[in-house]
């Protein structure tokens, strides 16, 4: 069957540009009267591949806007008890706004107990049990950065929300469960209604087929095929994948969740990987980290 929707593509390198100029302008203005700078810390431990683009992406975003960046590349025998001595040293430092711990973390160490250190007004990650409270509460706090992309992206586009069918597929603390609550959230961009599909849901595609907006959030390759899609739907793909490859020089490609190749001729609207919810996942954590440094000034 032929479809006739003009497909659009949701532009991540577009939109989180228009975010990062935002931030940058307003910044400016702070610096000329003579506030200091934003101060974000990161911190890596051990040599996860896509952690370390991941990091160095945002040390060097971070910079472009102006903002003071510290970056920890860890070793992996780093312990659970050195790496919380770390984390608390930033707790205590008043010329820190915001601090992430980038996962994953080495198999030994705990990777709840290092988020829940880190003190909530400055988790620009979203993570704490505090953080993720305020959002199911509706209350203000810093959201997890790849779920408030994906709605800054909605937001620009000015996608219609209300109403409308979302089906997100993942539950993870990450992404999955603060995007359903977003999704389900009374706000502009929000109020619509949500069904969480996961790993043991049985006739998976009878719910995806159903959606108004499809977030795919599994990190499964290419697993969210046409035929598990509406047509005219909004297909949001947070999955980003390294699928090995001797032939490029990076010795790698990305590939998201959705099978973008078929699913484009039936959807309306579409992110792509790379260039899609990627790039506004720094935006987001850039602009959480701009509230926070804003917040601690009082500004």
């Amino acid at each position: 069957m032929q479809y006739n929707f003009i497909m659009q593509i949701l532009d991540g390198k577009l939109i989180s540009q228009t975010v990062k100029d935002g931030i940058k302008s307003e910044l400016e203005n702070y610096l000329s009267n003579g506030l200091r700078r934003p101060h974000l810390v990161a911190i890596l431990v051990g040599e996860d591949g896509a952690s370390r683009t991941y990091v160095d992406s945002k040390e060097r975003n971070s910079l472009a806007l102006g903002f003071d960046s510290t970056v920890l590349r860890l070793p992996a025998s780093t312990s659970e008890d050195e790496l919380i001595a770390i984390v608390e040293k930033y707790n205590n430092d008043d010329s820190v706004d915001g601090m992430l711990v980038q996962s994953p973390l080495p198999k030994h160490i705990n990777e709840n107990l290092i988020t829940q250190t880190i003190i909530p007004h400055k988790d620009v990650d979203g993570f704490h049990d505090i953080n993720m409270g305020k959002l199911a509460k509706g209350d203000e706090g810093f959201v997890s950065a790849t779920p408030l992309g994906v709605m800054m992206l909605l937001e620009a586009y000015k996608i219609p929300t209300q109403g409308k069918h979302c089906v997100v597929v993942g539950r993870s603390n990450i992404v999955g469960r603060p995007m359903s609550l977003l999704m389900s959230s009374n706000r502009a961009y929000g109020n619509a209604t949500v069904t969480v599909c996961h790993s043991k849901t049985e006739n998976l595609e009878f719910y995806t087929k159903q959606a108004d907006i499809l977030i795919a959030a599994l990190g499964k390759p290419g697993f969210v095929k046409a035929d598990m899609v509406k047509p005219g739907a909004v297909v949001i793909d947070v999955g980003i994948t390294r699928i090995e490859d001797a032939n490029r020089k990076s010795g790698f490609y990305l590939r998201g969740d959705v099978d973008f190749e078929h699913v484009q001729h039936i959807a309306d609207y579409i992110t792509p990987v790379p260039g899609g919810v990627g790039l506004m996942t720094i935006a987001a954590l850039l602009s959480n980290t701009f509230k926070a440094y804003k917040n601690h000034l009082g500004l």
